[in-house]
């Protein structure tokens, strides 16, 4: 009787479209040591289609509400992990770290040099570590988060914005 209702939970879960919930800490970000330029090259040996950055602040709402509600979602995680390396960087941090150029800077003047004003900023970058797209505030929802690297995965963005692309995604 247990296993059934435990079932029927999962059933009736998955046919309104809740998802399971993960610490995104642990599931969706990886951990790293602060040294891109290795991370480059860690996500081109694992084959994969470039890096993610959320730029982020610890007292930022936007940044609160993407990590309680989108990026805790199992199926973003696991999209986002298998196509991406995905970090976070502390836009006002002190932390050293190295650069994909393998220049040393800290978190706080890297966030500069990406002209980070506002959190959360999403910038991906591809495999040569040159941003390639930049995403500014939280998403609408998980669905609108994977559209978004579905995007870049596919390098949609080479030809069209990304606000064309979920258009043409609803059509």
């Amino acid at each position: 009787m247990r296993l059934l209702t435990g079932c029927l939970l999962l059933l009736i879960m998955a046919n309104t479209g809740f998802a399971e919930t993960r610490d995104p800490s642990q599931f969706f970000f990886n951990q790293s040591l602060g040294d891109f330029k290795s991370e480059l090259e860690t996500a081109k040996k694992e084959s994969k289609k470039g890096i993610l950055i959320m730029f982020e602040l610890d007292d930022c709402p936007f940044c609160h509400r993407m990590k309680q509600t989108v990026l805790n979602q199992s199926e973003v995680q696991d999209y986002y992990r298998s196509n991406f390396m995905v970090f976070a960087v502390d836009a006002v941090g002190a932390n050293p770290m190295v650069d994909f150029k393998g220049k040393q800077t800290t978190e706080k003047n890297y966030a500069n040099e990406n002209r980070v004003r506002a959190t959360p900023v999403f910038v991906f970058f591809n495999l040569e570590g040159a941003p390639v797209m930049r995403f500014t505030g939280a998403a609408k929802d998980s669905n609108e988060f994977l559209q978004l690297g579905n995007y870049v995965a596919e390098g949609a963005y080479k030809s069209m914005s990304f606000t064309k692309y979920k258009k043409k995604g609803k059509q």
